[in-house]
C-alpha cells in the first residue's frame, strides 16, 4: 500500500471515529418534551437530601411532606453545573439540609421526579435552574411570579 493511500486511509477511519463519536454524546442529549409535561407545573417546598452536581445536568433530591405527614423524595433535573455558576448559584446554596422551594414541570413517567425551572433559597434569593432550550418560553416568567 502507498503512503498517500494509507494517510487518505487513515484519516477517513478517523474522521469517521470523531463522527461517530459525536453522534453519540448529541443523541445522549435528550429534550425537555421527551421527559417533561408542559401541561403540568409543580410547585415544591422541601429539604435538600442529595445534589448531583455534574454535566450535562444536574440533580438535586429533596424531600417533601405532604399535609398527611407522609414524605416523598423527589428529584429534579437543573442544568449543567457551569451555566449555574454563572448565574451565582453554586452546590454549598443546595447542601443537603437545605430547605428548597421549586417550580417546574412534572416528569412524563409519573413519578416523583421533574425538571426545575426556579429554585428560591431560605434568604429568597431565586435562581433559573434549567437549561433545556425547548422547554416551554413562558416557563421562567410565568413560575417566578
Amino acid at each position: 500500500m502507498s503512503r498517500a493511500l494509507f494517510s487518505k486511509t487513515f484519516l477517513s477511519v478517523l474522521a469517521a471515529g470523531y463522527l461517530l463519536a459525536g453522534a453519540s454524546s448529541v443523541s445522549a442529549h435528550h429534550a425537555f418534551a421527551a421527559e417533561f409535561d408542559a401541561d403540568k407545573p409543580i410547585d415544591l417546598k422541601g429539604k435538600v437530601t442529595k445534589i448531583k452536581w455534574v454535566n450535562p445536568h444536574s440533580w438535586l433530591y429533596f424531600d417533601v411532606t405532604e399535609p398527611g405527614g407522609k414524605v416523598t423524595n423527589w428529584g429534579v433535573e437543573f442544568g449543567a453545573p457551569n451555566q449555574l455558576a454563572k448565574l451565582g448559584l453554586t452546590k454549598a446554596d443546595v447542601a443537603p439540609g437545605t430547605e428548597v422551594k421549586i417550580r417546574g414541570y412534572l416528569a412524563k413517567n409519573g413519578g416523583p421526579f421533574g425538571y426545575s425551572v426556579i429554585v428560591t433559597l431560605p434568604d429568597g434569593r431565586t435562581f433559573q435552574t434549567g437549561g433545556a432550550q425547548d422547554a416551554p418560553a413562558t416557563t421562567t416568567a410565568a413560575l417566578i411570579q
